[in-house]
């Protein structure tokens, strides 16, 4: 707003029709881009909303719309990177729809994600991204016969719901071929929490690559995570503490490979000299740790624009498209050849 509006009246839809000499049925249709008019009464209007600096009533365009124009989203951690980095893509995804979002947390508990869906249905959002979460499939398509709803980390195909997934066993697979091929065959795997999906899928991955190579698992070289940097240091302590042999460690994201690396570097055990170490997520951070850590690119951008898209699509009853890119292998400089 400019030095001279301020303490001043605000504009009016009907002082912006006076203006330009139209009617305000005329300048409300310009500006919910149903009108067929003129390009010059259409650059008149713009002009005037421009010069009066007029702001539109949301609330009464809303009651008049049946849209709230918000999306409420749900996600499971608002401190890690990984739903930061998705939040950035349904940001980016947002621009230039009128649509803003509401964000709360589930907390990685169904409850409290039902909870929580529950305050977004009461707040009359138009649509509810779930990214991730505990609640089952069932219940999302419940909650979704109220509002439309897209789900990532699920496979759900309905009028109201959508839930698309990566492919999490395929890039526990890269993961475990890729250190294979160095000549690994004692690979440690810190896992996930075990009533988590990805995690899951991830362990899944890891045992098929060992499987298919002809290596034995070995149930002592699987350590359970949660997810998070903490979990990486208590893996290697245990690892260590248990005196199993391995040459490379996958850890379920990249999270806990960094605490895995903090871990061998408190026990004087080089990465990737001593250890070869691979992660999976490829957060932005992971390109600058020391040395960059090699992982499975996952598109967590891209995820959160897909996820906006396909929401709008299904709020507008348009065609739904949620075509993610493939997981893809980033070789940095934490895993080397094995060397006898």
């Amino acid at each position: 707003m400019t030095e001279e509006h301020y303490g001043t009246p605000p504009s009016t839809l009907l002082d912006v029709a006076r203006a330009a000499g139209v009617s305000a049925s005329t300048v409300s249709r310009i500006l919910n881009g149903t009108a067929r008019v003129s390009e010059k009464k259409r650059l008149a209007v713009l002009s005037a909303i421009e010069k009066m600096n007029f702001v539109p009533n949301q609330m009464a365009q809303s009651l008049k719309s049946g849209h709230s124009m918000t999306i409420g989203i749900v996600v499971q951690d608002i401190a890690s990177p990984f739903f930061d980095e998705t939040l950035r893509g349904i940001d980016e995804g947002l621009k230039g729809t009128g649509y803003t979002s509401v964000i709360v947390s589930g907390h990685w508990d169904a409850a409290e994600e039902a909870e929580r869906i529950q305050l977004l249905l009461a707040r009359k959002v138009d649509g509810i991204i779930l990214l991730s979460g505990r609640i089952s499939d069932d219940t999302v398509i419940k909650f979704s016969q109220r509002r439309p709803i897209v789900s990532t980390g699920r496979d759900i195909h309905t009028k109201t719901a959508l839930g698309f997934k990566i492919d999490n066993e395929y890039g526990a697979r890269l993961a475990v071929n890729h250190l294979i091929d160095l000549g690994h065959r004692r690979i440690a795997f810190v896992s996930g929490p075990p009533n988590n999906n990805d995690a899951c899928e991830r362990l899944n991955g890891y045992t098929q690559a060992l499987q298919q190579a002809g290596i034995a698992i070995d149930d002592k070289l699987i350590t359970e995570g949660d997810f998070h940097e903490a979990c990486g240091v208590l893996a290697v302590d245990q690892l260590l503490s248990n005196r199993q042999q391995f040459t490379a460690i996958f850890a379920a994201n990249d999270l806990s490979a960094y605490g895995v690396r903090l871990g061998l570097y408190r026990k004087g055990i080089r990465v990737p000299e001593d250890i070869s170490l691979i992660g999976f997520d490829d957060l932005p951070g992971s390109a600058y740790t020391a040395p960059p850590l090699t992982t499975i690119h996952q598109p967590i951008y891209d995820i959160g624009r897909v996820a906006i898209h396909a929401l709008l699509a299904l709020i507008h009853g348009k065609a739904i498209q949620a075509d993610v890119p493939p997981l893809e292998l980033v070789a940095r400089e934490t895993t080397r050849q094995l060397r006898g």
